[in-house]
């Protein structure tokens, strides 16, 4: 059992400094530019032969072109203070302010992969994603990055997304949906609910279409999941870790981070294998919801516990298990949509990782997080993460998850380390964005319809 949680139990004790402060901010390229080709050569070297269309795990040669295109791409720290006995340190990985989120970097590797191959060949290319939102909005950013840079133009790069309705409050407006011609090159798809699932329909439809569509317009068909094309990309993770935020001695340090499939730590970790000097295994501690728990669910072996409802308050309660929730609104909820996947295929990577060099696991409901959003923003006040005073205003919950993960587990014992490095991967409110307007996505039911709109695309029309 757990007890309930005292309000303040580990006061904040700020340090006088923020690490952003005294280190060099600059972009990836300027940083770290040959540690990620030698990571995009890594993955390319080890990545299992297919007949699918993927373009080679290279990037374009160096340019101002290139290194403007890359230039929002920024990961750094800053010191969120001390909780408890821990050092709590944040890895901001929101800097692009036309995303506010972690994909950004490897959506434009991806991207700059595609130009690349253009450059090479001169064939076109047409990347196809589902996405539950901020995959779609960073890939989206990084094709109009890629047009505004000079690195390509619609005539040789577009793209096409699929989301859940779900996601739609999260679209993000940007000329690929304002500028009609652009809109009808590159749509961004609705998926209808109580059909299929964004995932199997979109890897059918490219399964069954990629050779016509190639024969019929020139362009090649890029269903780019693929984990190995987020792998390199988050490696940059530990190269940022290495350089701005090395790890002293007998220190012991854990990585928080709100998942869905856990690509961003195991990109981490690939990262530290690449690192010229050997490192302290790195402790994972994983933050998910309740709609999606499956991997905290596997680590500890676990079925979820049983609530029941409290008549007095309202609220579901249970005591059984510490790694859940001891109080929410609905066993049911759905906190985050972003958080999607069920049964993810990396629970037994990341299971080894965790039981062989520690760290743990927690599920967090939209209740704790609401009685925990006044200590969150409260951590968050000297860095560059601005949390809206209303809680009704977030519409990407990813960072107030895992810092409300991280505060449960250290009262609950499942989090005992010297320092934490608090993965950010994505928080934005009404305030940072316009949302695309309903008339401006394609709305689908079925993998015929999606079909449709992508040969529809490669012909710049709309279906």
């Amino acid at each position: 059992m757990h007890p309930p949680r005292a309000h303040c139990a580990h006061p904040i004790r700020r340090r006088s400094t923020l690490i952003s402060d005294v280190l060099h901010r600059g972009d990836v390229l300027t940083k770290y530019e040959d540690q990620l080709r030698q990571a995009l050569s890594q993955v390319g070297r080890s990545s299992r032969s297919s007949s699918e269309f993927t373009p080679a795990f290279e990037l374009p040669s160096s340019s101002s072109a290139l290194r403007e295109f890359f230039a929002v791409a920024d990961p750094h720290f800053a010191e969120l203070g001390t909780v408890g006995s821990s050092r709590l340190v944040l890895l901001d990985l929101m800097g692009n302010p036309a995303t506010r989120t972690v994909k950004t970097l490897a959506s434009l590797v991806i991207v700059a992969r595609a130009v690349l191959h253009t450059e090479r060949t001169g064939e076109p290319v047409m990347i196809v994603t589902p996405s539950s939102a901020n995959k779609a909005t960073a890939l989206r950013d990084a094709v109009l990055r890629a047009y505004r840079t000079g690195l390509s133009d619609p005539d040789r790069l577009r793209i096409v997304t699929v989301v859940p309705e779900a996601a739609r409050p999260k679209l993000w407006s940007s000329a690929l949906s304002e500028d009609t011609a652009l809109a009808a090159r590159n749509p961004m798809c609705v998926l209808a609910p109580g059909g299929p699932e964004v995932k199997p329909l979109t890897r059918q439809v490219v399964d069954t279409i990629a050779q016509e569509l190639a024969a019929r317009t020139g362009f090649r068909l890029w269903h780019t999941l693929d984990l190995a094309n987020y792998q390199c990309c988050d490696a940059v993770r530990a190269f940022a870790e290495h350089a701005e935020l090395p790890q002293a001695p007998g220190v012991t340090r854990s990585h928080a981070h709100a998942v869905s499939s856990a690509f961003g730590l195991l990109g981490h970790h690939f990262g530290t294998t690449l690192l010229p000097a050997p490192t302290a295994a790195p402790q994972y501690f994983l933050v998910q919801h309740m709609a999606t728990p499956d991997m905290v669910l596997s680590l500890y072996d676990a079925t979820p516990p049983t609530y029941r409802l409290d008549p007095a308050t309202g609220l579901y309660h249970q005591h059984e298990d510490p790694h859940y929730p001891a109080a929410t609104f609905d066993p049911a909820e759905n906190l985050e949509p972003t958080f999607y996947t069920r049964r993810p295929a990396t629970s037994p990577a990341m299971n080894q990782l965790i039981r062989t060099h520690g760290g743990g696991g927690v599920v967090v409901s939209l209740h704790e997080c609401l009685s925990r959003y006044s200590e969150t923003r409260a951590l968050l006040a000297d860095t560059a993460v601005e949390l809206p005073a209303d809680p009704r205003h977030l519409r990407e919950w990813s960072l107030v998850m895992v810092l409300t993960g991280v505060l449960t587990g250290m009262e609950r014992g499942l989090l005992d380390t010297d320092e934490v490095v608090v993965h950010g991967s994505g928080s934005y409110g009404l305030k940072d964005f316009t949302p695309i307007p309903d008339s401006r996505v394609r709305e689908i039911a079925d993998a015929e319809q999606l079909r449709q709109v992508v040969f529809a695309a490669a012909n710049g029309r709309t279906p």
